[in-house]
């Protein structure tokens, strides 16, 4: 023969069949075995669903000696056993997982089809899933890999056995039928025939493909999440929509002309006392101290004295003294991409977060910042908040009373200012037609610069600043341009300074809505805020000056309660939307184990009664039983025995002769949908005889006749009953048939 006539030897169907068998049990014993790497208590179903696969795969006759009313009550009998454990156990996950090991129990014990190829799949993939959130074993590595092979070659086998689309799709077999493949399967021959048609050039092409896929995934798995750890404050504008608010360590005015409009939502907070609400809260979250060119940032200097080491904790005390009385909680949900600096309200007595955090807390000016910027939903919770408009800070206050009349360094007093001379010439005319030449009150001169800055500057997202040279806050305080928060407070600081008076920018959010379906606050991006505090030497500490609040100081500010929360109610569709991610946020969010440990205590009380009920129902059926059997048997009772034993064989009887079409006759004589019982029974024998065709010409007459009853005109139907006996007799004889010549 010329080597261009020649052939490669392939499998045939039977052999495919047979090999598509073995890798169906074999991905089953690899998804069994992620049941090793959780605490669920399914060790004597996963030794059962083993050793039956086991078994099944090395004797594929054994399904065909399952009897058929077994095929029947698998189902009912799987669906109860999930209902009694669920109830039982009070376990979701666990019930799930031993409903999975069940279905993989039954598709191994029966033979299957393309479909049930693919639920061993699906259902395998559950335990993978399952256990991989579970489990952090470098050995489970290796078990995705082996699942994820045997499941590709799976898919394969499939494929080239029943077509790309099941074209070429077998008959189901029927119960206590062995399919034509198992007459012939022979474990040593496969494996000789699968050797001879091997093509070892595209298997080792495969495996190299897969093992690139393999490396090209674990690239990707180590090198992502590090990138997106590190560089998230850069990565943020291109995966989500967050507003420009200036949250890092610098606000730059010549970059922040327009604030975007954003929607999203940035916190959620809880809070257990609504009366401790204020009307216009202030989320804080950096304090920018030094000024230069156009740019506020958090000087050196002042993150060294203010911030402690780094600590690694989950609780944290803070400076604010323990109230009387119940205490209010606050529960913070930041959601991600927001800035690694957290919202507070001011000072604390203690805060606890969901996890262990690596942080750095600032005492004094009430600040806490992670160490990296989180990449997903960040739970605190705080109590004993002190809500104020003020600050006290004894340090500053001692510093500043020491150096009064002393030289003052930019560090120490925060007055000096980095200007040229011209624009210091410029800020103090400014500062003169604002708040005058005299030295005033810190209250007065904050009323006084604000009602200024009101006055001759319109507030605006879309602000630009006037062109020229020098200090771009000087030239702007000079025009008649409008400005947004960032501009407003930081001519504010420059302007106080100027005056001698300690000032330094805060950025944070203010305001925010209140959730009507929730109740909860809800903070979105659009709700960001700059705005200043300056130094009260009356009072020793840093009182809050929002330039863009008329009432900046008064203290109608600061109405609490109920009434303040009804105001900025908020039940929009988004609100409704809105109440779902905080419904779901505090379910899986727990900052102690208290709530964890009642829910469980009720569970298992839950538990304990309703298995206590089963097992008290059980025990009185089988003393009520006992009861009975032990009873004196006369000859009365024994006709009744009889009778009711004869009434159920009679019906089981009428069941099987006459099946469904005598109640659908009964009913009505037609079904819902409006097709004639009659004719829908007739398709059920057609169906059933297609599976085992038949020979005999006495047999092809019956098929002719359920042909006529079924598509044919009523006039020419034979009688309907006496066709569906004889369908019943040739089916029976074709079964008998085909177990004679496989065996």
């Amino acid at each position: 023969m010329k080597p261009a006539e020649r052939k490669r030897a392939q499998l045939t169907r039977d052999e495919m069949q047979h090999l598509q068998w073995l890798l169906g049990g074999l991905l089953t014993l690899v998804g069994l075995a992620t049941v090793f790497y959780m605490d669920v208590e399914a060790w004597v179903l996963v030794g059962l669903t083993t050793a039956a696969t086991l078994a099944t795969m090395w004797w594929p006759r054994l399904p065909a000696r399952l009897p058929g009313i077994a095929h029947t009550l698998t189902f009912p009998a799987i669906v109860a056993f999930f209902v009694v454990d669920l109830w039982l156990k009070a376990e979701v996950l666990p019930a799930m997982v031993r409903l999975d090991i069940l279905l993989l129990l039954y598709r191994n014990i029966s033979y299957r089809q393309r479909r049930d190829d693919l639920q061993i799949i699906v259902l395998g993939l559950f335990l993978v899933i399952v256990a991989g959130v579970l489990s952090v074993s470098l050995t489970f590595a290796v078990q995705i890999l082996v699942y994820t092979g045997c499941g590709l070659a799976l898919l394969l086998v499939v494929t080239l056995t029943e077509g790309p689309m099941g074209l070429t799709k077998p008959a189901p077999v029927p119960p206590g039928v062995v399919p034509a493949w198992v007459a012939q399967a022979d474990l040593s021959l496969l494996a000789r025939r699968v050797r001879a048609v091997l093509d070892w050039r595209v298997a080792g092409l495969g495996v190299g493909l897969f093992a690139g896929l393999v490396v090209i995934s674990t690239g990707l798995f180590l090198a992502i999440p590090r990138f997106q750890l590190e560089n998230s404050m850069f990565l943020d504008r291109f995966i989500s929509k967050k507003a420009r608010s200036g949250f890092s360590d610098t606000i730059r005015l010549g970059d922040v002309t327009e604030i975007q409009q954003d929607g999203g939502v940035a916190l959620s907070v809880d809070v257990s006392d609504q009366t401790q609400i204020p009307a216009s809260p202030y989320w804080r979250m950096l304090v920018l101290n030094q000024y230069d060119g156009g740019v506020f940032r958090a000087s050196p200097g002042f993150r060294a004295a203010e911030f402690e080491q780094e600590r690694t904790d989950s609780r944290l005390r803070g400076m604010a003294r323990p109230v009387r009385g119940e205490e209010v909680v606050w529960t913070f949900y930041l959601e991600s991409g927001v800035s690694r600096f957290l919202p507070l309200l001011g000072r604390f007595d203690t805060l606890v977060f969901r996890e262990v955090q690596n942080f750095r807390f600032a005492s004094r000016p009430a600040l806490l910042a992670l160490r990296e910027e989180p990449v997903s939903m960040t739970a605190y919770r705080v109590s004993g908040f002190e809500v104020a408009s003020s600050l006290p800070d004894r340090t500053f206050a001692e510093r500043w009373r020491r150096l009064r009349n002393a030289q003052r360094t930019t560090e120490e007093t925060q007055v000096r200012l980095t200007l040229e001379e011209p624009d210091r010439l410029a800020l103090g005319q400014v500062l003169a037609q604002a708040a005058g030449t005299e030295p005033l009150p810190a209250g007065e001169l904050a009323r006084r610069l604000g009602d200024w800055l009101r006055r001759n500057h319109a507030y605006s997202l879309a602000s630009s600043l006037p062109a020229g040279k020098g200090d771009p806050l000087v030239r702007w305080m000079r025009s008649r341009e409008p400005g947004h928060c960032e501009l407003f407070a930081g001519s504010f600081v420059l302007l106080a300074r100027a005056a001698g008076v300690p000032a330094r920018a805060v950025t944070g959010f203010r305001g925010g809505t209140w959730n009507g379906y929730s109740n909860n606050f809800t903070i979105r991006n659009a709700d960001a805020h700059a705005w200043a505090e300056l130094f009260d030497e009356a009072t020793g500490a840093w009182v809050r000056a929002d330039p863009l609040a008329e009432r900046g100081n008064n203290p109608a500010e600061q109405v609490r309660g109920e009434p303040a929360a009804v105001a900025r109610v908020d039940r929009s569709w988004t609100a409704r939307f809105d109440s779902l991610r905080v419904f779901w946020y505090r379910r899986i969010v727990n900052f102690d184990q208290r709530s964890q440990a009642e829910t469980l205590k009720a569970v298992k009380q839950a538990t304990e009664t309703s298995g206590r009920q089963v097992r008290e129902f059980f025990r009185g059926g089988v003393q009520a039983l006992k009861a009975w059997i032990a009873g004196p048997w006369d000859v009365s009772r024994l006709v009744r025995l009889g009778a009711g034993g004869l009434g159920l064989l009679l019906t089981l009887w009428l069941v099987r002769e006459f099946g469904g079409a005598g109640w659908r006759a009964l009913c009505g004589g037609r079904t819902v949908r409006g097709e004639d019982p009659v004719r829908r029974e007739a398709g059920r024998w057609l169906r059933r005889l297609a599976e085992c065709p038949p020979v005999a010409p006495e047999e092809a007459a019956v098929v002719a006749d359920l042909q006529r009853v079924r598509f044919g005109a009523r006039p020419t139907w034979p009688p309907a009953e006496r066709t569906f006996r004889r369908a019943r007799q040739v089916l029976r004889a074709t079964q008998r048939r085909s177990r004679v010549t496989r065996s």
